[in-house]
């Protein structure tokens, strides 16, 4: 009888949440263990077997130089990596650094910030080393990371959509938020993932599952406007858990410096 692939789940800057969806699969936990053999996984065991690795799962952005070395030698020893979450895929939310200056922020939070070791930005694992699939989500969703195991030990493509949140409220006969209430919806730019979990609960999506595959997020901005929604806060609604996927980074960039004159004020 063959061995079973060996798994690894590998932490860096989050907030283990992607690793408990793993450990929340429950039942399905089951099937997983008898498909692989968990090697590396601090979350759930002190027990290390040595790698390589046949698959790694890459929880957390890159925030510290350490991380940035660290992440090599992840690479290094792994035969599939998989980022898992919105910090792993985008830099999750702590990729607001990115549009801050660092150093105001470690001065006001720390009382000695030079023991400090940290970048300026938060990045993605895919800014440092060659990914073989990205999962998102903040957390993931455990159904796609089912399908994403189950397609990497047949040695096929995870069937993941990547069409908007939309087509998921459609698809269950959940009102639209947006059209309905009145309320702001990233979920016509939002990849789908979650199944509509907020609007099904009349709030509107916040993009947890980042950017689908084609977002008009100039035309939703223009909506969000239209509808009363301040420059400033276009620009905050885009910057939350995929603040730094491209998308959304270049749409709340757009409203950083836009002020709206007030009326009856000449600008």
């Amino acid at each position: 009888m063959a061995e079973k692939p060996t798994l690894a789940v590998w932490k860096f800057a989050s907030c283990d949440g992607c690793q408990l969806t793993l450990l929340n699969c429950e039942d399905e936990l089951l099937a997983v263990a008898e498909r692989v053999s968990v090697a590396y996984f601090p979350e759930a065991t002190r027990a290390v077997v040595a790698g390589p690795y046949d698959i790694s799962l890459v929880e957390g952005s890159i925030t510290t130089p350490a991380d940035a070395e660290r992440i090599q030698e992840v690479r290094a020893a792994s035969g599939m990596l998989i980022t898992i979450g919105a910090c792993a895929t985008a830099g999750g939310i702590q990729a607001l650094r990115n549009f801050a200056d660092v150093s105001e922020f470690l001065s006001v939070v720390y009382a000695h910030p030079a023991y400090v070791a940290t970048l300026d930005r938060s990045t993605p694992i895919s800014a440092h080393v060659t990914v073989d699939f990205q999962l998102r989500g903040c957390p993931i969703d455990k159904r796609q990371l089912l399908e994403v195991l189950a397609a990497t030990l047949q040695g096929r493509k995870p069937r993941i959509p990547t069409y908007s949140v939309c087509v998921e409220c459609k698809r269950s006969g959940t009102t639209c938020v947006a059209l309905a209430s009145g309320s702001p919806c990233l979920g016509p730019v939002t990849q789908a993932g979650c199944g509509a979990l907020c609007p099904k609960f009349n709030r509107g999506c916040y993009g947890c599952f980042g950017p689908n595959d084609t977002p008009n997020t100039a035309s939703l901005a223009t909506r969000l406007r239209s509808e009363g929604m301040a420059e400033t806060d276009v620009m905050r609604f885009f910057r939350t858990f995929n603040a730094a996927a491209e998308p959304f980074r270049v749409e709340s960039t757009a409203h950083e410096h836009s002020v709206a004159p007030r009326e009856g004020v000449i600008s």
